[in-house]
């Protein structure tokens, strides 16, 4: 166990010290976050894929992190659901205090299909109960988001 403990630990380390941190004029940048081009509000992205696919910068209200290492976090769309933001390559990591807040996030989406296995990880991930966990059932299309960085307005 303790060993489990100082690998997790010592793996945490390392992707923090990878991570870049940049103070900006409206907030945080977690990542890389370009200057260029205006984002798109979460719930018109579907609207922006090309081929099952978009590029740019999108916006929205964060309403969960992965609290086991701040790899992904989800934005909220108008219907009450919320669309998943990885951070590419596991180059950056996030807080779970940016629940709540607004953000910018540069990078890639593409619809995929998302395996059951998958995601009851996720929701093992963000903290849910064994009985919310249990209720997964089946894979699901959605649209995930490759973040290359997210920045906090």
């Amino acid at each position: 166990m303790k060993k489990r403990f100082f690998c997790a630990a010592f793996l945490i380390s390392a992707f923090a010290a990878q991570a870049q941190i940049t103070p900006s004029a409206s907030g945080v940048v977690y990542g890389k976050v370009s200057d260029e081009g205006q984002p798109v509000a979460v719930d018109k992205i579907e609207q922006n894929l090309k081929e099952n696919k978009f590029e740019g910068k999108i916006t929205g209200k964060v309403v969960e992190v992965c609290r086991a290492e701040g790899c992904w976090l989800k934005l909220e769309k108008a219907d009450g659901s919320s669309m998943m933001v990885k951070a590419k390559n596991h180059s950056f990591l996030v807080p779970v205090d940016l629940i709540g807040k607004a953000v910018v996030v540069d990078g890639e989406a593409e619809v995929k299909e998302v395996s059951e296995e998958m995601r009851k990880h996720y929701a093992e991930d963000a903290g849910k109960s064994k009985k919310e966990i249990e209720k997964i059932k089946g894979s699901e299309k959605q649209i995930v988001f490759q973040a290359s960085g997210v920045k906090v307005m």
